[in-house]
């Protein structure tokens, strides 16, 4: 059945609509809910992707469970499939992205002979390549507008050294631990972003964890490098809404019902294909 959910009213205190969860406040908890709906270039679009949420919110789930000999979450149980009890925490207010190939705005700022969040990468390497070694490149977390790459320094400077440090061992573990089991079920995972929050002084992975709408996933038998890359994600999304002339303000134009059906094909087959489950 291709039904979609494209926004909650439960009778609790809402906490926040984000772009796509809505969450609940139940004092020292919350709620999540992972909505259908859908944002491209920091936009909420008009139509809902069915099943997107429920797809989110299940591979988010295993990830969390799969990975949490590496950092505790906040997770405390499944309500059901698009919606999580999660423990409040105060969250750090940075979006920390790991990078095991280079691609998106981290080609463009080497493309341009710049540094990347002040790392600087060895010559002549080519889009899409793989990196010698995983690279961690947070950015600002803006509610309007778009993040900010920032450096390890401005990290430590804003939440401690000690915590800053343990962050990035964190990312690293995670990322090289999906990566090596998205490869086993042939798919790159190009980098991800990864959210933390603190609680009673100890650091909680939180929000979304190695999702179509954190990460860039790649066909293993389809990788090419230097060419841009087919992606298990709302990239035809976004390269439907550059061709339509729209200048990325609101309201953004609807999306063709084939676009609406393809996408959510996608967010479905990723969530089998790294999990091994059927949806």
């Amino acid at each position: 059945m291709n039904y979609e959910v494209r926004e909650t009213n439960l009778p609790l205190p809402l906490f926040k609509r984000g772009k796509v969860r809505d969450v609940y406040d139940l004092d020292d908890r919350l709620l999540i809910v992972s909505t259908d709906r859908i944002s491209a270039f920091d936009v909420v679009l008009p139509n809902a992707i069915p099943h997107k949420g429920e797809a989110l919110n299940r591979l988010s789930v295993h990830w969390f469970d799969k990975t949490k000999d590496i950092i505790s979450n906040h997770i405390l149980d499944v309500v059901d499939p698009r919606t999580v009890l999660a423990r409040k925490t105060d969250p750090i207010k940075i979006e920390f992205v790991v990078r095991g190939y280079l691609y998106g705005s981290a080609w463009r700022s080497y493309s341009e002979g710049k540094s990347i969040c002040g790392i600087r990468l060895p010559p002549s390497l080519k889009k899409a390549e793989r990196l010698p070694e995983p690279i961690f490149t947070p950015t600002t977390k803006a509610e309007i507008g778009h993040d900010i790459a920032i450096t390890k320094e401005d990290v430590a400077n804003r939440i401690g050294k000690n915590a800053a440090k343990e962050v990035e061992e964190v990312c690293i573990k995670l990322y090289e631990r999906a990566s090596s089991k998205a490869e086993r079920n042939e798919i790159i995972l190009a980098d991800t972003k990864l959210e933390f929050g603190f609680l009673n002084g100890g650091l909680l992975l939180i929000d979304e964890v190695i999702t179509p709408d954190s990460s860039r996933f790649w066909p293993l038998d389809k990788y090419e490098v230097g060419k841009s890359q087919i992606s298990f994600d709302k990239q035809d999304v976004r390269d439907y809404l550059e061709s339509t002339g729209w200048n990325k303000q609101p309201p953004a134009p609807n999306l063709p019902n084939y676009i609406i059906r393809e996408t959510s094909k996608k967010y479905i087959e990723v969530y089998e294909r790294l999990t091994g489950r059927k949806f």
